[in-house]
């Protein structure tokens, strides 16, 4: 059996793939800071764009896009002005989130552009 954390790679990196094929760049993969991690950092026509991957295998205790709850979104949040500190970008930001859901055919993409803000 797989573990979590190469379950959660497989996951990122089908994102990752969906995106591109989306028309988005990748910048970073796996930005890490002591505040938390942002799992993908794209570019979408000029705006950097911090995005969430989440997987679930199944919806018995909420779906994946329900676990990115408040708490999840301030790390992502103070990890994107990290991110933004040590990188000179000066565009438009957005934060979306990728959900990953097996079905019994195939697997369930949603992608959520700006799916939650940071300055609120």
């Amino acid at each position: 059996m797989p573990k979590s954390t190469e379950i959660g790679q497989k996951a990122e990196g089908q994102a990752l793939a969906y995106l591109e094929s989306k028309g988005l760049t990748l910048l970073e993969r796996n930005y890490r800071c002591n505040r938390g991690e942002i799992d993908l950092v794209m570019d979408d026509d000029g705006t950097l764009v911090f995005v969430e991957v989440r997987f679930r295998k199944h919806n018995h205790f909420g779906s994946a896009l329900e676990s990115i709850n408040h708490t999840k979104q301030k790390k992502i949040i103070t990890s994107a002005k990290h991110y933004l500190a040590h990188h000179t970008e000066d565009r438009a930001i957005r934060f979306d989130a990728i959900a990953l859901t097996p079905t019994t055919s195939k697997l369930e993409i949603q992608w959520i552009k700006s799916a939650f803000e940071a300055w609120n």
